[in-house]
């Protein structure tokens, strides 16, 4: 039987996403009345179904849709099934977006506008997902920053109106390099994707396809392998687990075992024995 919806909703922030607010919530009974946002309005139905009139038409955005709200552009919303919806929401700042597309283009570009309507998209739909539970949870802001940047391209560069046209990724490996050391240092320290490309004078953007294409894995799986290689050596040494996982980086012990069985197959308590 299909889960009736409450009308509980948490409106939040996060550093990874400045000048912007974010949104995790479920509704039954919500009505939104006609209004706008000075930013995008980009939520992601994740259960249910939700209706809303947005330029002059009836839309109807179900799992795996994208509600996508213009700036300035009046709209309502309000459940489209018996249960309800739920959604996670984005609203960044219309700076924010059109500076993701220039870099994607590698030269300044307008706003870049979405399409007057439902996008029905599930594979962008969930790496915003992803990008939004990762932000919320706040473990890794490398992966939740790059999930972030790379969730937000694919949406642009499939439904901007003016789609930025890619620049292409030219060979630097002093830069992936310099990012590699970067990578390696205070590994028991949190870093942002802006961090480490503002140390090699790159955008976010660009500085996570650089490495990726180069390195075969994006920045923050790179610098969470370094940390499990790190970690084998200390399991040698006969240090606990729960201390290994903090010294490395990791958020707490069960994120350390999660990553670490993934990459070697076995927990960690049971590769060193």
């Amino acid at each position: 039987m299909q889960q009736t919806f409450h009308d509980e909703a948490r409106m939040w922030r996060s550093p990874l996403l400045p000048d912007a607010e974010l949104l995790t919530a479920e509704y039954f009974a919500q009505e939104f009345a006609p209004h706008w946002h000075e930013g995008f309005a980009i939520p992601v139905i994740q259960s249910g179904a939700q209706t809303y009139r947005y330029r002059g038409a009836r839309c109807l955005a179900a799992v795996g849709c994208i509600a996508a709200i213009n700036p300035g552009e009046v709209h309502t919303g309000e459940r489209a099934t018996d249960h309800g919806w739920a959604y996670r929401a984005f609203y960044p700042s219309v700076a924010w977006m059109q500076q993701l597309s220039a870099d994607m283009a590698g030269t300044p570009m307008g706003i870049p506008w979405l399409p007057d309507g439902v996008i029905d998209d599930a594979e962008v739909a969930g790496h915003l997902a992803v990008a939004h539970r990762l932000l919320e949870t706040v473990v890794d802001p490398l992966a939740a920053e790059n999930a972030l940047t790379a969730g937000f391209a694919l949406l642009l560069s499939r439904y901007a109106r003016t789609r930025p046209v890619v620049q292409s990724i030219l060979p630097d490996a002093s830069r992936v390099e310099l990012m590699k050391a970067r990578l390696s240092e205070n590994l028991d320290q949190p870093m942002s994707l802006s961090d480490l490309a503002r140390e090699v004078g790159l955008s976010p953007f660009y500085a996570a396809r650089l490495f990726s294409r180069s390195i075969g894995m994006p920045p923050h799986a790179w610098r969470n392998q370094l940390r499990l290689n790190r970690a084998q050596a200390l399991l040698r040494q006969g240090l606990s687990v729960t201390d290994i996982a903090s010294m490395t980086g990791f958020a707490d012990q069960s994120h350390f075992n999660r990553h670490f069985k993934r990459a070697f197959g076995v927990a960690p308590g049971r590769w060193r024995l």
